[in-house]
């Protein structure tokens, strides 16, 4: 929202975008990445059971372990989702993935695509097959920011965030872009993120850290409790730090990476929630003294994606009445005595009554913030979760309704 940061240079990556009319005219709708040879390649994806054709091809490809000796890329157009397209789908991701292979003269199995736009309308394929020469000659390390515009389809600002961090002979370094800005809740949270790194680690160890971070960062968040049929997100890493080779787990560089790359997807995932569409708050949910983490997750969830709380942020109204609503009805477990509801650090509920020092006026001020959190305590147990969301706008409904014209 502040410009597109400056992210560091990866070595071994590789941007290129190109206006190919996928659905738009006047809009750079595709963007290309050519990792270098020896680039491992982790990912996660929706979870949605009517995934894309992308991602079906995506997940596919990764399961089949593809040689990571070889070069790799990364193609990605915005404005046709490729999604419940039928066999035509998976024709098209066959034929953009295989031109890219031809293109690059690398191996189809690790070329990876993605598509976002609108579901249920052929991929006109042939549009980005044409432009695929433009696309290779354009390749440049530096244009990840041209990359992350490429991808937007209803966003405001191109998303990016980087990290470094001091590994064994050397600085480790990522950098990572996304897009998303509707359609997003968790299984992952229509939003495609792609994060590079030099650092030198086995893909099956990369795969344990995106998996072990993923709950933490893209499936804590909400806009709009609708998951989407293309999530993705692809991390790279091309093994071309000075840094010796991530390999022990448990090793102090190995932690740090981990927390570094966690912290490069959580600011990710933050950004997707600021930039959702028609908000005007970015809110915190903090749930705590749930009978275990997984009513916390169904607590602050139900809060996050509650219409009704939502509403009530955007209209900067401090009816905390929803908020016990929504804790109700979450399926967690909970008792009206033990339950304790904060905005920021005015204390508005507890002990199944409004609390004797709740001022209206304070929390009416409150409300007027750009930013909240929401604390929930359950006085239950030791559970905990943190989740993050939006406020829902009449904007909001007026880009949906008129998304496909």
């Amino acid at each position: 929202m502040g410009g597109f940061p400056a992210l560091p240079v990866i070595d071994g990556v590789e941007f290129a975008a190109v206006e190919a009319g996928v659905r738009y005219k006047n809009r750079t709708d595709v963007m290309l990445v050519r990792l270098a040879p020896g680039t491992a390649i982790a990912g996660a994806f929706t979870r949605s059971a009517t995934r894309s054709a992308c991602v079906l091809d995506c997940e596919a490809k990764l399961a089949g372990k593809p040689a990571s000796e070889e070069g790799a890329a990364i193609v990605v157009n915005s404005g046709n989702a490729n999604a419940f397209t039928g066999k035509a789908g998976q024709e098209s991701v066959d034929a953009v993935t295989d031109g890219v292979a031809r293109a690059l003269s690398i191996p189809a199995s690790r070329v990876f695509s993605s598509s976002t736009g609108v579901i249920g309308e052929p991929l006109a394929h042939g549009r980005i097959i044409a432009k695929l020469g433009d696309l290779r000659s354009a390749l440049d390390a530096g244009g990840i920011e041209l990359a992350a515009r490429a991808i937007m389809t209803t966003d405001t600002f191109a998303k990016g965030a980087s990290a470094e961090i001091e590994g064994d002979g050397g600085p480790i370094r990522i950098a990572g872009i996304a897009k998303g800005s509707g359609m997003i809740a968790p299984d992952m949270a229509t939003m495609l993120v792609y994060i590079f790194t030099d650092a030198k680690i086995a893909p099956a160890n990369l795969q344990k850290m995106v998996s072990r971070q993923v709950d933490a960062s893209f499936n804590a968040i909400t806009v709009d409790s609708d998951t989407s049929t293309s999530d993705a997100l692809i991390v790279a890493a091309t093994g071309k730090s000075p840094a010796a080779e991530i390999g022990d787990m448990r090793s102090a560089t190995s932690k740090a990476f981990e927390k570094a790359l966690g912290a490069v997807m959580l600011d990710l995932a933050k950004q997707v929630v600021r930039d959702g569409e028609g908000a005007t708050k970015f809110v915190e949910i903090r749930v705590t003294g749930a009978a275990d983490a997984a009513d916390a997750h169904r607590v602050a969830m139900a809060i996050a994606n509650s219409p009704l709380v939502k509403t009530a942020i955007a209209g900067q109204d401090p009816n905390w009445g929803r908020i016990v609503m929504a804790v109700g009805k979450s399926g967690a477990k909970a008792d009206r005595d033990t339950l304790s509801i904060r905005l920021g650090d005015l204390l508005l509920a507890e002990k199944g009554w409004r609390s004797p020092g709740y001022s209206e006026e304070e929390a009416a001020a409150y409300m007027k913030r750009d930013e909240l959190v929401i604390s929930v305590d359950l006085g239950l147990g030791k559970g905990a979760r943190t989740v993050w969301t939006c406020d829902l706008t009449h904007r909001y409904i007026d880009i949906n309704a008129d998304y496909r014209s």
